[in-house]
């Protein structure tokens, strides 16, 4: 909120890490920097945690292909679909998982059902129409496409990941659904009514089973992604875990 990006680096530190959180250590980038002045740094914390009592540590910089790794750079990747990129900086491929729930099942009367799952309310780092593979729980991978925002067409004031499974029919409500994206198809739109909404998400789909053939790969055994070298998650993205939300995979 508007009063915690005013906060000075000093006043972040008071405020929020001793006053709010009680902070015992902390572990931060080595390029980390915060408070409304952009004045806050490794250099500060460690002269604060002295006086107050808690530790601080910095992680060293990593790279990949001679690139540095960042949860910024990751996270402008994924925004413009490079998630092969994207998941080579990360050390797996990006994705989402939450468990379904009961929404408006408005897909249903168009044709179109989806699983929905919930989005906290906060930036999104992505939003727009995607081709993904969607795994359930018991491990089954099937090609989908998947829009994440804020569907304005239906008027809807929270962020929502909704997932239609191509070639799928079954019942997934309650069930944990894993979703991994891989190319970008388009970006949101408000279309004048639902036909022409339903016309749009036949080119979706279209396009979305045209990139699956392209990339030819066997949705069971892997993912149409670049394999990662790293050995560990490095970054994390946009969304927190919780019971009926739907989050990143964090591990």
């Amino acid at each position: 909120n508007d009063a915690l990006r005013s906060l000075t680096g000093r006043e972040f530190i008071d405020q929020v890490l001793i006053d709010g959180l009680g902070v015992k250590h902390l572990v931060v980038g080595d390029d980390f920097r915060f408070g409304c002045d952009r004045r806050g740094d490794f250099s500060l914390l460690e002269a604060v945690g002295r006086t107050h009592g808690f530790g601080v540590e910095h992680t060293r910089t990593f790279k990949v292909d001679d690139e540095r790794v960042s949860s910024t750079r990751v996270r402008t990747l994924l925004a413009s679909g490079n998630f092969e990129v994207a998941a080579r900086l990360l050390g797996r491929p990006y994705s989402l998982h939450g468990r379904v729930v009961r929404d408006q099942q408005l897909g249903r009367t168009i044709g179109v059902p989806t699983a929905n799952l919930p989005l906290l309310p906060q930036p999104l780092t992505l939003r727009g129409v995607f081709a993904v593979v969607a795994e359930l729980a018991n491990g089954e991978r099937h090609p989908a496409v998947a829009n994440v925002g804020f569907r304005p067409t239906v008027g809807s004031k929270r962020p929502t990941l909704e997932v239609h499974l191509l070639d799928f029919s079954g019942d997934l409500y309650d069930q944990r659904l894993t979703v991994y994206p891989c190319a970008r198809l388009r970006g949101e739109v408000k279309f004048d009514d639902f036909d022409a909404l339903k016309a749009q998400i036949h080119q979706d789909q279209a396009k979305a089973r045209r990139y699956f053939t392209t990339a030819d790969a066997d949705l069971t055994t892997s993912l149409p992604l670049a394999s990662a070298p790293l050995g560990r998650e490095t970054a994390s993205s946009d969304f927190t875990s919780a019971d009926d939300a739907a989050d990143t995979n964090d591990g």
